[in-house]
């Protein structure tokens, strides 16, 4: 199976990287990208030998030329992630790209009427109406790589959605699952980073802290699973070891369990309908002993609430979500803003938009960029 991974050297693609080479039998990388990290990418090409490699950077463009094996065509900048698929012969796009960024190289590969494994939230947070009508016309696949998505596949096993009395999202609730709200005007980035489970890149670990992820995270579920909003809940477990339920409307409840690893969801998705042997740290439920859940306090998780809302309203409102929530968590990591700002923004932003259908992609880019430009002008 040939695989295009793009977001090669971050978090998720660093274990995807591991599960390619745990099985060269099965998997042969024919094509990585990387947003900046030059010397990481070529370290990666030198080691694959893809047929292409894109770099978000231009100026970073002739050094990667330089350095990658002779055949290895050469893309960049945003543009070029979306040429590197349509030119690249591949049979399962992992998109781990970070932000709205994402979306063009999804619809790209649904195009060509590929398998996509997605770890791009935005995709469908900001893309789902779209998307979903891609994929209505028979165009291409999605397989689920966010541990929470792969956790609800593996729990439906082939049940009807019409079973389905709900689907429940758990998360960690991030560092400041605990703190008072009025302490959030003195969190720094560097204690917003620290996340209690997992290791992330700082976009999503900002996003976590928030909990604004798992508005994302239940926009995406509505669109994987046909399921809608109102049968959608969240809830928080610390421990991080249940990655997500499902109620069905006999009474049952079915949870995937395992370790905080990555890796697994990864190579499910990879490998899916097969299940892979996978070495590492085994679930000990004894020694854990305790698993705890509760609702999320909107009052400590301002846009968790934003995000839902904008769900609810549908159109282009998740765009004015995505776009505000990007540049307020970059200028709260530049120290531009306080941590406690970032709801405030998206709040505001989402206030003054009208929302409209999304009849394309132009629309969704316009208001995209719009939202960015006026957050910018007026806080950056």
């Amino acid at each position: 199976m040939k695989i295009l991974l793009l977001g090669a050297t971050g978090s998720i693609g660093t274990s995807a990287c591991n599960c390619i080479r745990r099985f060269p039998e099965k998997f042969e990388l024919v094509g990585l990208s990387s947003h900046k990290n030059a010397p990481k990418l070529i370290d990666l090409a030198r080691e694959f030998n893809p047929a292409s490699v894109c770099i978000g950077a231009a100026t970073e463009t002739s050094a990667l030329r330089a350095a990658t094996p002779g055949k290895t065509r050469v893309f960049n900048g945003n543009q070029g992630l979306e040429d590197i698929v349509n030119e690249t012969e591949f049979d399962v796009l992992l998109n781990a790209l970070v932000g709205a960024v994402g979306l063009r190289p999804t619809v790209a590969a649904l195009k060509r009427n590929k398998r996509v494994a997605l770890a791009n939230k935005e995709s469908l947070v900001i893309g789902g109406e779209y998307i979903k009508g891609l994929l209505e016309n028979g165009m291409g696949r999605l397989a689920p790589v966010d541990s929470e998505h792969s956790a609800i596949l593996q729990c439906m096993g082939g049940e009807c959605v019409s079973d389905i009395e709900s689907l429940i999202l758990t998360a960690s609730g991030g560092p400041f699952r605990e703190a008072g709200p009025e302490s959030f005007n003195s969190i720094t980035p560097r204690q917003a980073l620290n996340h209690p489970t997992w290791s992330m890149g700082p976009k999503i670990t900002i996003d976590s802290a928030t909990l604004i992820n798992k508005g994302f995270e239940v926009i995406e579920a509505h669109y994987l699973f046909h399921v809608p909003y109102k049968k959608i809940r969240v809830l928080i477990h610390p421990q991080s070891i249940v990655h997500s339920m499902v109620e069905y409307h006999d009474g049952a409840v079915i949870a995937q369990m395992g370790v905080p690893d990555m890796e697994l969801p990864i190579q499910l998705a990879l490998s899916f309908p097969d299940r892979l042997p996978l070495q590492g740290k085994r679930l000990d439920l004894a020694a854990i002993s305790t698993l705890t859940f509760y609702e999320p306090d909107f009052n400590r998780f301002p846009c968790l609430r934003l995000c839902l809302q904008a769900a609810e309203i549908g159109g282009t409102a998740p765009v004015v979500v995505n776009a505000a929530n990007e540049i307020a968590v970059k200028l709260f990591l530049d120290g531009v803003i306080g941590y406690d700002r970032i709801p405030y923004i998206l709040e505001e932003a989402l206030a003054a938009h009208a929302p409209v259908s999304v009849d394309g992609l132009e629309t969704i880019e316009r208001v995209d960029a719009a939202v960015r430009a006026h957050i910018l002008k007026r806080f950056g």
